[in-house]
């Protein structure tokens, strides 16, 4: 197998991959508990919680969207902090991390 060839499936290898992951990303993925259900997307992004109790309607709400905020927060500081460790390693594979 010569260089070009080898190249042209590492590209192809990369699209594929590139691909996989953006299916993944949009798919929704639900974890339940007791008294909660989460909905994440699969770039690991909250998109709703639901408390199963019975608490006041307004006070659900504003404890439901404070959850949505503080978790994303805290996964945003997570791929930061693996950006920070891990990019030079991603950069060298042409970002396939």
């Amino acid at each position: 197998m010569n260089m070009q060839a080898i190249m042209q499936q590492a590209q192809k290898m990369q699209r594929d991959i590139t691909k996989k992951k953006d299916e993944l990303n949009k798919k929704e993925f639900t974890g339940t508990s007791e008294l909660v259900e989460v909905v994440f997307t699969g770039d690991k992004k909250l998109v709703s919680v639901s408390i199963k109790n019975d608490i006041d309607n307004d006070d659900k709400e504003i404890i439901e969207d404070m959850f949505v905020i503080a978790v994303n927060d805290a996964m945003a500081k997570i791929d930061s902090e693996t950006e920070k460790v891990l990019g030079a390693y991603g950069s060298q594979l042409g970002g396939l991390l």
